[in-house]
């Protein structure tokens, strides 16, 4: 699974309203998450439009949060820039039909989804917030070969898996952990 950049960059967003006690200027996004302003305008846009965060306009304005952080799951997230978490050829995987030796990978781009669902609807964004997701989403963590890569890496430079590195995350911010570790997670559900 390969998490593009707008979506990278609206969690981060997203993480970055959540941290915040007050609402939040594009500009002081932007710079908090290193994302380009521009980039940044249509992603807030599309979470507005998605009902994820409210925009409000003048001296005072900025964005934040619709609902508590703690009602706000990664899918949602997923779900408002990227559409539906799974799909093949653009269809749900259960209305994908194959004939003869090959029905079984309906079954299994199903089961690929209700993967990555359990772990994407039960980290929240104040998971995040707070560097700690769920024991289920971090005992997937717990076997050391999740950390490496398998097979050829064939990734566009701008996944995530390309974008946290663990070895290269500053480990004293919460937000950068949580993001790393969840990113590990969905990646060990979709090998096992």
């Amino acid at each position: 699974m390969q998490i593009n950049a707008r979506v990278d960059y609206a969690l981060r967003a997203v993480i970055g309203v959540a941290c915040a006690e007050d609402a939040v200027r594009k500009r002081e996004i932007a710079i908090e998450q290193d994302i380009p302003e521009r980039f940044l305008e249509q992603i807030l846009a599309q979470l507005v439009r998605s009902g994820i965060l409210v925009g409000t306009r003048g001296p005072q304005g900025g964005y934040a949060l619709v609902r508590p952080a703690a009602q706000i799951s990664v899918a949602d997230i997923v779900r408002a820039i990227d559409g539906p978490l799974a799909a093949v050829r653009g269809l749900p995987p259960e209305d994908v039909e194959y004939v003869d030796n090959a029905r079984a990978l309906r079954d299994l781009w199903v089961a690929l989804r209700a993967s990555i669902r359990s772990i994407l609807e039960e980290t929240t964004i104040d998971d995040l917030v707070r560097g700690r997701l769920p024991d289920d989403v971090q005992e997937l963590l717990m076997p050391p070969d999740v950390w490496h890569r398998r097979g050829l890496d064939t990734r566009p430079r701008n996944t995530v898996a390309a974008i946290v590195k663990p070895w290269s995350i500053d480990a004293t911010n919460p937000v950068n952990v949580a993001t790393t570790e969840m990113a590990v997670a969905m990646n060990t559900a979709m090998a096992s």
